[in-house]
């Protein structure tokens, strides 16, 4: 395949989505230069300014990913979008949060989307994905003494799988002209109380897993007390659980198929792929 003169910067390059989106995008020929603080192709820290003008050297388009765990940041963020676009970067995909327009104001998802909106010299697409599945398999919400620990109540979630965020993603960044002011909502293709997530989970492992449901301020304060995340942090768990609980989740929608041409990953598939990680949990 003859290689393509245009770059990708993808954010959070190690994560979830950005590692299989620089996956997806060579394989398409497009030249993909994941960023992160550390096992990435550049060294790149929110935190450390110096690292951000090496970083979008040559580059032409940008995955954006926002610096975790946290609620305030738009400043720096705006501020790095000034030096890409005086860069060469001519388009943004934005990975955002599902409902972000209903985020609380003191989480600063709805002001990236606003930045990127009144910027004349980049296009840009936000992505707003529902709850990844992969959150059931590593530390965001692990199998732990059998049960799954999340104060979702009975509310249901379509789960996404973020390969297919990775591939949604890849498709705008490859054809940024195509997708330019989209804004997508990944999903997966059923509605899922966590419960039933535990339910498929023990289908396909053959061991019990239930959901345990408890108090959100508990939950919260424990995840605070463990060191899991910073205290002003709490503010979004209350809403990204309280969305779910309060039967405002996400639905399903045809946003992966439209974009990607296939369908969404559904649940049990994912979990079959992801057996093993939990045949091995405690």
């Amino acid at each position: 395949m003859t290689g393509s003169p245009h770059t990708a910067l993808v954010l959070g390059g190690t994560g979830r989505s950005g590692s299989l989106l620089a996956q997806r995008l060579a394989e398409r020929g497009l030249g993909a230069r994941t960023a992160a603080r550390h096992g990435a192709d550049v060294h790149f820290d929110w935190d450390d300014p110096a690292t951000h003008p090496g970083a979008l050297t040559g580059v032409d388009r940008l995955y954006l990913v926002t610096p975790v765990l946290r609620v305030t940041y738009a400043d720096r963020v705006a501020a790095f979008l000034d030096l890409a676009e005086a860069a060469g970067v001519r388009h943004v995909t934005y990975l955002s949060t599902y409902g972000a327009d209903q985020a609380p104001p003191q989480v600063d998802i709805r002001a990236i989307e606003a930045d990127l909106a009144a910027r004349g010299g980049i296009t840009h697409c936000i992505l707003r994905p529902a709850w990844v599945m992969q959150n059931f398999a590593d530390t965001h919400l692990p199998v732990i003494d059998g049960a799954i620990t999340v104060p979702t109540g009975s509310g249901t979630e379509a789960f996404v799988d973020a390969d297919d965020i990775a591939a949604v993603a890849a498709e705008t960044l490859l054809a940024p002209a195509d997708h330019a002011g989209a804004r997508y909502e990944p999903t997966g293709p059923q509605d899922l109380t966590v419960t039933e997530v535990a339910d498929t989970i023990t289908a396909v492992t053959g061991r019990a897993v239930a959901h345990h449901d408890l108090d959100p301020g508990l939950w919260i304060e424990g995840a605070i007390a463990a060191g899991l995340v910073p205290a002003d942090y709490a503010v979004m768990l209350r809403w990204l659980t309280g969305t779910i609980s309060s039967g405002n989740g996400s639905t399903p929608n045809d946003d992966v198929e439209k974009v990607t041409g296939r369908p969404p990953t559904a649940f049990l598939d994912f979990a079959r792929r992801n057996a093993h990680v939990w045949a091995a949990a405690r």
